[in-house]
């Protein structure tokens, strides 16, 4: 059977999570990139961004936003030392999608040289 993980999430006050027997951790580094931390992976110090941080165990998959914070992969242990949860607030789709149709619209707005309207559409 695959080594499993012990994760956990610290705060300079509290344990926000420990968990054992964990299969699987991902989290977003400050370098722009994400990782994925499984089985074997070697030792490493980085640090992390305001983002979810994912994970799997015997439960099934769970996410947690954290703020920002340093990431700790020690042999069979990922420690998170960070200020806290993320304030995040979900953007659902069709605000993303509205929002960018009015950037849209102002930026063609602002050449409308290059943009017929209707009107010259038909001429």
């Amino acid at each position: 059977m695959a080594e499993l993980w012990r994760l956990q999430v610290l705060t300079p006050g509290k344990t926000l999570l420990d968990v054992a027997g964990v299969r699987w951790v991902q989290a977003q580094l400050a370098d722009g990139g994400g990782i994925g931390i499984r089985p074997g992976h070697a030792p490493l110090l980085a640090e992390t961004v305001a983002a979810p941080l994912r994970y799997a165990d015997d439960a099934g998959e769970h996410e947690l936003a954290l703020a920002a914070g340093i990431l700790q992969i020690e042999r069979g242990h990922v420690t998170i030392f960070t200020s806290g949860l993320a304030q995040t607030a979900k953007v659902s789709g069709d605000v993303r999608f509205d929002r960018l149709a009015r950037a849209l619209l102002t930026t063609l707005r602002a050449r409308p040289q290059e943009v017929p309207d209707d009107d010259q559409k038909q001429a």
